[in-house]
């Protein structure tokens, strides 16, 4: 509607939900995913659909494919010809294995010649989409890396026929599937992420034959140039790290990025000649357009990250970011080595990234080292990487975890005496894993709403996630008995140093008991614990006030444990087991 008019629904009342939209100009609708949750007693059903843009009421939409558990990123042609998409099955997480679905698009809108173009259970296609030309692009691990892939046979047809395939019977599925070329010249590197959200990209054109990527190599996220016909990758000098969101027109490309110094920015780069030029191939530097934070922070005050390698179970390796303690103020006194903070991340198929972050930089202004893991399973570092999580969650996070601090002590950048693990959700459970089933390697530790019961992951969680623990720990119920070794929640006689809990009240995805019988065990053990509960709060603070009560209650809660005093003005907290005149 005109701005200025009354809005009107395009779809009607129900328990549906869209997203992913693509517009079709040439049939006046949207083409998206939608979830049918108008029936309560089953799993929710998601399609794509169209949605007429044009009626005069709301119009019930048009299922176009259907069949699969889940579908993400449909994606029309330039010319509105042909129609891509990725869909999936249980018990598949994107990350491990989807399909990239082509159709041909009639006058009328319906779908027909359906087929297969790649994908399947053991490769994850990240971000189809078309060039101007109407060339199908794609990102696709069948190397062991997301690289970028283009069809050669997206526009014409294999046709044979497969039974329960979506739409049935008017699909196709090819035995020898279309040719695919890699257009990335640049092995071990990643040009795609795990698809948590719909709309992320990691490419897009920026004129007829010029493309703009983002790729991680080390950990470390890039924006670059790539010539599809030549596989020609050339990095943007910008120390600005991109995140999931990126477009581009001809000679420009908008992202959004930030650095271990800058906050979370929307970010213009205005591109240069593809010859280069002073500045390579940006004409200038990038602009910042809009940024997260306008708080100004004095250098002197920030740490800057660190990556490391180190060595971790089975002989592998595995890979973090340190961070110094950092406060222009204050020096340490001679020879004394820092407390560390380990950081395990949530997801735990995510990674951490080494731009700027507020809370870490809470800690190494206060004298704290701080090691954020990226264990096996984080993404950016390869397929094989990611899967070394498989079966193995609660084992293979908690012992990168513990290594990482092991590695900083031997190096000198740790006092042994004094380590700490922290991490919410996923990493919460991590974290107590760690002190539960490594008792003695850390002298204190802090679960944000972390899950101390993953057997009561599997039972309720939401439609996405309801399978994703098959791949993490194993089937359930049929690997019930493995779901509680791996449960802290039932081994708390096993917990042996200090713990902090901090709990919302309202989380749903970890009821707040579990946090009242981990603090009851700690408490009956006779050991320092503190439980601290948020009202208004569900499963991730979102309100400044608990964040900023959070970080301090664990600073002052450190203070005890580790016997010094903050400089900063803190509400005490209320820890059992501390005798009296131990109390900041």
């Amino acid at each position: 509607a005109e701005r200025g008019t009354v809005r009107e629904a395009l779809t009607p009342d129900g328990a549906w939900f869209y997203a992913d939209f693509d517009l079709d100009r040439r049939r006046q609708r949207l083409v998206c995913v939608r979830e049918d949750h108008t029936d309560a007693t089953r799993e929710a059903v998601t399609t794509i659909v169209s949605i007429p843009v044009g009626a005069a009421t709301a119009e019930a939409p048009t299922v176009l494919a259907s069949g699969y558990d889940f579908y993400s990123t449909p994606r029309l042609s330039p010319d509105g010809s042909r129609l891509s998409w990725i869909c999936w099955r249980h018990p598949n997480m994107p990350w491990d294995g989807t399909e990239l679905w082509v159709a041909d698009v009639t006058a009328a809108g319906a779908l027909t010649n359906q087929r297969r173009i790649a994908g399947g259970d053991d490769e994850s296609i990240y971000q189809p989409g078309w060039s101007p030309d109407g060339t199908l692009y794609f990102a696709s691990d069948r190397s062991g890396w997301w690289q970028i892939y283009r069809s050669e046979g997206s526009d014409r047809s294999n046709r044979s026929s497969v039974p329960n395939a979506p739409n049935a019977p008017n699909v196709t599925n090819a035995p020898n599937l279309p040719n695919v070329t890699n257009v990335t010249n640049l092995p071990h590197a990643e040009f795609g992420r795990p698809q948590w959200l719909f709309g992320w990209a990691s490419w897009a054109f920026a004129g007829p034959s010029r493309m703009v990527v983002t790729y991680a190599r080390g950990g470390r996220w890039r924006v670059a140039t790539l010539d599809p016909a030549t596989g020609n990758v050339v990095d943007l000098p910008t120390t600005i790290e991109p995140g999931e969101s990126l477009a581009a027109a001809p000679g420009v490309a908008v992202f959004v990025g930030g650095s271990p110094t800058m906050a979370q920015s929307v970010v213009r780069a205005t591109l240069g000649p593809p010859e280069g030029g002073p500045h390579g191939h940006l004409l200038r530097e990038p602009e910042i357009l809009r940024s997260s934070s306008t708080l100004a922070i004095d250098s002197g005050y920030v740490s800057e990250p660190q990556t490391i390698e180190f060595p971790t179970a089975g002989g592998l390796t595995a890979h973090a970011f340190y961070y110094p303690p950092r406060n222009r103020d204050f020096a340490p006194p001679a020879g004394e080595r820092p407390p560390l903070i380990v950081i395990s991340h949530g997801g735990p198929t995510t990674a951490t990234r080494p731009t700027l972050d507020l809370q870490i930089q809470f800690w190494t202004s206060r004298g704290f080292a701080v090691v954020d893991v990226n264990y096996g399973g984080s993404s950016g570092y390869g397929r094989a990487y990611r899967q070394r999580l498989n079966g193995q969650w609660g084992i293979v996070d908690v012992a990168d975890c513990v290594n990482a601090a092991r590695f900083l002590v031997s190096e000198g950048q740790a006092d042994e005496r004094r380590l700490a693990i922290r991490g919410g959700s996923a990493g919460g459970y991590t974290t107590l894993a760690a002190l539960t089933f490594h008792p003695g390697v850390f002298g204190a530790g802090a679960s944000y709403y972390g899950v101390s019961d993953i057997e009561l992951l599997a039972k309720d969680t939401h439609k996405f996630e309801s399978r994703y623990l098959d791949s993490l720990v194993g089937p359930y119920p049929e690997q019930q008995e493995v779901y509680r070794a791996r449960s802290p929640i039932h081994f708390v006689d096993r917990l042996s140093c200090p713990l902090i809990l901090l709990q919302g009240l309202e989380d749903k995805i970890v009821p707040p008991n579990q946090a009242e019988v981990m603090a009851a065990a700690v408490r009956a053990k006779g050991l320092p614990v503190a439980l601290i509960m948020f009202e208004g709060e569900q499963h991730g603070f979102r309100r400044a006030g608990t964040i900023i009560r959070s970080l301090e209650a664990e600073l002052y809660f450190y203070g005890v444990v580790f016997g010094f005093t903050p400089a900063d003005r803190i509400e005490a907290v209320e820890i059992s087991n501390v005798p009296v005149d131990s109390r900041q």
